[in-house]
């Protein structure tokens, strides 16, 4: 009798080794080697269909795909426009944020369009799927819900079923009789999302997937995963906040970097359409270390509240923590901040909040960092009123940031009287209401902004 062939597959790169290993050599996770069944090849290529012939490219004609309207505004933005047919996205987030609430609003809002959708559940029952969906609202007629894990199964179900839009709640539920590897392990997961592919482009089907994250806060399996799909979208937030982000890192339909916010509710998400408005609700005016700050998530200003204590330490070795901000930046501010204007935060605790619970990682926010830092250790609470953009050098000075006409314009549109901008950008524009005050330094900006 024939030994079965095994090796060994990191489930957090893919790395194959012929032997076991406790650290992977691809990425350097501890424990992560799992030993699989080498499958046997297949003797024969599959067929997918006509042979196409190369074609010069000024002879192929141009197509507009109709996109498909998902019923959030703020979803089809992200998304470019709205879902293309035939397309397959992938979604990733926390356990408990709300992917499957989300993707349960879309099917329903896609199916009261009178297009046909399958929504495919490997971690829930079909009556517990009918409990929520009747909980976010109305239930439609054409959706139709399949509890199964078996993809074979599924793929036999869409093509009798023929819907437009195809959900798959999760990648690392499903798996192929054919492989012997466990569901959710790297041979299954790649193995599942490549028909999956196969099945959205020939079936034109609009697909979404959703993939579980690791303690990293990546998407779980091999970066692969993240090549094959059209679009990647990550869905953010605290779960003891109300607020989810919807941001996309990968977009063949559209733009990448855009950014979308929802408010959690019992009866499922709603949109919030005017973002900036809604994270400096709760904002207090008159306190030391609060600055307002003007960050850009793709084509969209966000008005955001930075937050800084700085306390002295009980420890030989003051804390340093960023919470929504970039650590590595916040660090370098202090050191800016102790070097050119004498700052003595080296005995101090030094703590960084955005407010609202989203991350920003763009140079733009520095002053606004870097002046609600000095507050908090003065103790003297800002100028009411102002708002801060400029990237702050390691020299001191303040440096341009991009699209300054859009971030103004919505700092004048919150009511805002006084802008602090580097003073080597030129604004063209006039704005009423509103000072602009160049600043060439974080000397120079100290002054003026107390």
């Amino acid at each position: 009798m024939a030994r079965t062939k095994t090796q060994y597959v990191c489930q957090a790169c893919g790395h194959v080794e012929i032997k076991w290993m406790g650290r992977c050599p691809g990425c350097g996770e501890w424990n992560t080697m799992v030993e699989e069944t080498i499958a046997a090849p297949s003797k024969s290529l599959p067929v997918s269909g006509a042979r196409m012939q190369p074609q010069p490219i000024q002879s192929i004609p141009a197509q507009t795909e109709q996109r498909i309207h998902t019923g959030l505004t703020e979803c089809d933005f992200v998304l470019g426009g709205g879902v293309v047919p035939g397309s397959l996205v992938l979604i990733g987030g926390d356990p408990g944020i709300g992917k499957s609430t989300l993707l349960l609003q879309l099917s329903n809002s896609i199916a009261s369009q009178k297009k046909r959708v399958l929504y495919v559940s490997g971690e829930e029952s079909a009556s517990q799927i009918k409990l929520r969906a009747e909980r976010l609202g109305t239930v439609q007629e054409e959706l139709y819900v399949l509890a199964e894990t078996d993809l074979d199964l599924v793929v036999e179900a869409a093509a009798q079923l023929q819907p437009d839009f195809l959900i798959i709640d999760s990648i690392q539920t499903v798996f192929r009789p054919s492989l012997t590897s466990a569901p959710g392990s790297v041979a299954q997961v790649r193995e599942c999302t490549g028909v999956l592919l196969r099945v959205a482009k020939s079936q034109n089907i609009a697909t979404f997937i959703v993939g579980h994250v690791t303690k990293d806060g990546a998407l779980a399996g091999p970066r692969m995963l993240e090549h094959m799909v059209d679009a990647v979208l990550y869905f953010e937030g605290e779960r003891h906040h109300m607020y989810r982000v919807l941001r996309a890192v990968k977009n063949r339909f559209g733009s990448t970097n855009e950014l979308a916010v929802f408010e959690m509710h019992d009866n499922g998400l709603r949109e919030v359409s005017n973002p900036s408005l809604l994270f400096l609700s709760e904002r207090q005016t008159i306190v030391p270390g609060s600055a307002v700050v003007a960050a850009m998530e793709g084509r969209r200003p966000l008005l955001l509240e930075v937050q800084a204590l700085v306390a002295p330490t009980g420890f030989g070795t003051p804390r340093r923590m960023a919470t929504g901000a970039d650590y590595a930046r916040v660090s370098m501010l202090l050191a800016v901040l102790e070097r050119r204007l004498g700052l003595q935060v080296q005995a101090s605790d030094a703590y960084v909040n955005v407010a609202g619970g989203v991350r920003v990682d763009e140079p733009a926010v520095d002053l606004g960092i870097a002046l609600a830092l000095v507050s908090s250790h003065r103790d003297r609470p800002l100028t009411q009123g102002d708002i801060y953009m400029g990237e702050v050098g390691l020299t001191g000075e303040v440096r341009n940031v991009t699209r300054l006409a859009e971030r103004l314009r919505e700092a004048q549109k919150l009511g805002f009287k006084r802008c602090l901008i580097p003073a080597g950008q030129t604004v063209s524009e006039t704005f009423s209401g509103l000072e602009i005050v160049p600043v060439q330094s974080l000397q120079d900006a100290m002054q003026k902004a107390f």
